[in-house]
């Protein structure tokens, strides 16, 4: 039993030292990429927004006041006032800590399910990989908005359902990432060689087979983020998201569609959250997808 782990141990050292190197040359990648950089300075200063938001905004967002009710941008109300003569820049900062919570939601969803079953897809195949592919396949033959649209209209509205529906839309994007990767990585010296010495498949799953794929996962993990809200607010949009008073974007778009061209302020500052948040991740997960990329001369 002894000689096994010690084994294990020999085959991990230089593995683990591959790893620390490519981690070094991954963040300079990534500091040389502007894109990256910019995604990274508006990620950050949304994440302020969104934690800081009581401190920016002691004020309570959904409180009416429909003496100012749709209120130009002024000294008093920065970015104006809605229909209900809520303040616009309050319901934003409010609303961006709706989006963060359905973005960690929706990514741990489609992490804690898509990323076991692809492992599981990939390194056994056989019978097992070509159930879990074609219940994928039958996922994805719907397009991931459609399928959240749907799932939500079948658990019904609501900040948990909507994370749900767009957590188990991400799902089969996982799941296929996650294989592709593990049928190249299984295939590497180092897991033959821990096969070898008797390693248990659980242990070499996690410990050779899944710190490998962690890369491309990351990649896809920020860009599921962008994607999730822009389907919470699209959502929200229809009206069958996060309902109010709950500030959210995509619903305080909704609301805000009869008054666009009389008053454009109402609609304009949460369409341009939503943009600077999506770009903010998509930005960050290309550059990361670069970063990550070997051949990249970035």
């Amino acid at each position: 039993m002894n000689k096994p782990d010690s084994t294990d141990k020999t085959v991990k050292d230089p593995e683990k030292k591959r790893r620390e190197s490519n981690s070094s040359r991954t963040w300079a990648k990534l500091k040389r990429n502007r894109a990256a950089l910019m995604g990274g300075i508006f990620l950050l200063i949304y994440l302020i927004c969104a934690l800081g938001a009581p401190i920016l905004f002691p004020g309570d967002p959904s409180a009416p006041n429909l003496i100012s009710s749709l209120s130009p941008p002024s000294m008093e109300n920065i970015l104006g006032t809605d229909e209900l003569g809520r303040s616009i820049l309050g319901r934003i900062l409010y609303g961006s800590r709706v989006s963060l919570m359905i973005a960690l939601g929706v990514v741990g969803v489609g992490l804690l399910v898509g990323v076991p079953v692809g492992l599981i897809s990939g390194y056994y195949g056989g019978k097992i990989d070509f159930i879990i592919q074609r219940f994928t396949d039958m996922l994805l033959a719907f397009p991931g908005f459609l399928l959240a649209l749907a799932l939500v209209a079948v658990m019904g509205v609501g900040l948990k359902n909507t994370v749900i529906s767009i957590g188990i839309s991400m799902v089969p994007l996982y799941i296929r990432l996650v294989r592709g990767c593990v049928l190249t990585v299984r295939e590497e010296v180092f897991v033959e060689a821990a096969r070898a010495v008797g390693t248990r498949d659980r242990n070499i799953i996690l410990r050779h087979i899944l710190p490998n794929v962690m890369a491309p996962i990351t990649v896809q993990t920020s860009l599921c983020m962008g994607t999730a809200i822009l389907y919470a607010a699209g959502l929200g949009f229809l009206g069958i998201g996060v309902q109010p008073p709950m500030p959210e974007w995509g619903s305080m778009l909704g609301s805000a569609r009869g008054y666009m061209m009389a008053k454009p302020h109402v609609a304009t500052f949460p369409g341009i959250a939503i943009f600077l948040a999506v770009l903010s991740f998509n930005l960050l997960g290309d550059g990361l997808r670069d970063a990550f990329d070997p051949r990249s001369k970035i």
